[in-house]
């Protein structure tokens, strides 16, 4: 299994906001689920119209089995509202082209983030990256990594600052300036 990055560039999270905007609206709206929310994507994809109608997402984590409940932002709400106009209150919120009523599959998110890594020119992305641009962005803003350890429902603090490449950051801004 490879290794993948959060994006951490903030103007290129909002070029890639633009981009699924214009060419695919669902893609867009798993898209913003991942980066305001920070669920698996397995949890995203489970997602039905009925689940983001409140203000919060509750939902039982497929690898944790935990309940969590998550507050949606004002941004993601407003989006939230455009897309499901009209829509279902059973139907999937990310919902296949195929089947009746189909949630699109990890296989189809998957591809969806590739596609957009290769119109961006980046590396090292798959389905956590969302999860861990989420968790990225919200340590740069809040420095409370005790706080998004639970989010995340990490075990300690070390795993979450790795898992969001914050290690990894701090290690290469050291060695950009080490001499022997």
């Amino acid at each position: 299994m490879n290794y993948v990055q959060p994006i951490r560039d903030p103007e290129i999270l909002s070029d890639i906001r633009d981009y699924l905007r214009a060419t695919c609206y669902r893609n867009y709206i798993m898209f913003l689920l991942g980066t305001n929310t920070g669920l698996r994507i397995g949890d995203l994809l489970k997602l039905r119209v009925r689940d983001v109608t409140g203000t919060h997402v509750s939902i039982r984590e497929q690898k944790t089995g935990k309940t969590k409940r998550i507050l949606i932002t004002p941004e993601l709400k407003r989006e939230l509202e455009i897309y499901i106009t009209g829509k279902q209150p059973n139907e999937f919120l990310l919902r296949s082209r195929e089947g009746i009523n189909r949630p699109i599959t990890r296989s189809m998110a998957y591809k969806i983030l590739r596609s957009v890594a290769d119109e961006f020119r980046l590396q090292e992305i798959g389905c956590h990256t969302l999860r861990k641009t989420f968790g990225y962005f919200f340590y740069l803003q809040y420095k409370d990594i005790a706080l998004l350890m639970r989010l995340f429902n990490h075990s300690n603090e070390k795993v979450t600052l790795r898992y969001i490449g914050i290690e990894q950051d701090t290690m290469d801004v050291h060695l950009k300036r080490f001499k022997v």
